[in-house]
């Protein structure tokens, strides 16, 4: 469930500075390759390894006339085995591959503008089937960006079930800043708020504080994580998931 990764977490960053302007002077079409390794793979406060490391791959495609993008991510999980053994199942799942794409670019005066959509899909999951869980894992969602220099609002509307928690019409409304402190250093600080349409247990919310670093050969990330999510509802295979958490990470890109 891409939303926390580094990419996406300084991209309005990059279209304060004009990631746009034609003196940047970006090729038509610009292809982004990353690999991340994090001691925690945490989505919206949630860990999706059951507190254990994850390695992420990301491919992005920009047309920067045009501002339209399309991207995948792959990361491995074990969420939805936990989840499954849970409540009596025997899935697997053991990777999550997201696939996005959308149009993204600058509304002047500082205004920046992302909306699009993203499919979480999780080869293998069948936990619908499962009478206690009853919704799948696969979700479709649409979203909608503003940003304002580095601070952002955006708000993602779930077209599917999500996450195998929620219905159709479940949300996520986020809010965050990433703020250039000095020469390659970024505060990142984030709330957000997630609604699970057709039940209430699993309601939260997340927040995050932390600093990322451009090493040069590598950017380092450290960030405190924590969640108001209950925790009887977020432990999975005897694992609290919705716990604190500091986590590090390193991204490279290629």
């Amino acid at each position: 469930m891409k939303k926390l990764i580094l990419a996406s977490a300084l991209a309005p960053i990059f279209f304060s500075h004009g990631a746009f302007a034609q003196e940047a002077a970006a090729p038509d079409h610009q292809f982004a390759y990353s690999a991340t390794l994090t001691s925690d793979y945490r989505f919206r406060g949630i860990s999706q390894t059951q507190k254990e490391a994850a390695l992420q791959f990301t491919v992005d495609y920009t047309n920067n006339p045009t501002g339209l993008y399309a991207g995948a991510f792959l990361s491995n999980i074990k969420w939805v085995k936990a989840n499954a053994l849970t409540f009596g199942g025997d899935d697997t799942a053991p990777v999550e591959i997201d696939f996005y794409g959308g149009k993204r670019g600058d509304l002047g005066a500082g205004f920046s503008y992302d909306v699009g959509g993203a499919y979480y899909y999780f080869p293998g999951e069948s936990l619908k089937s499962i009478t206690a869980i009853g919704r799948a894992a696969n979700t479709l969602e649409a979203y909608g960006q503003l940003g304002y220099g580095p601070v952002y609002l955006k708000y993602s509307y779930a077209l599917t079930d999500t996450f195998a928690t929620g219905d159709r019409g479940s949300y996520y409304i986020d809010a965050g800043v990433n703020f250039p402190l000095m020469e390659k250093w970024v505060l990142n600080a984030h709330a957000g708020r997630q609604h699970f349409e057709g039940q209430t247990a699993g309601n939260y919310e997340d927040f995050k504080l932390g600093l990322t670093n451009d090493f040069g050969f590598a950017t380092g990330s450290i960030a405190y994580i924590n969640t108001t999510g209950n925790t009887a509802f977020f432990t999975w295979n005897g694992t609290k998931v919705a716990g604190e958490a500091v986590v590090v990470s390193a991204t490279k890109a290629f």
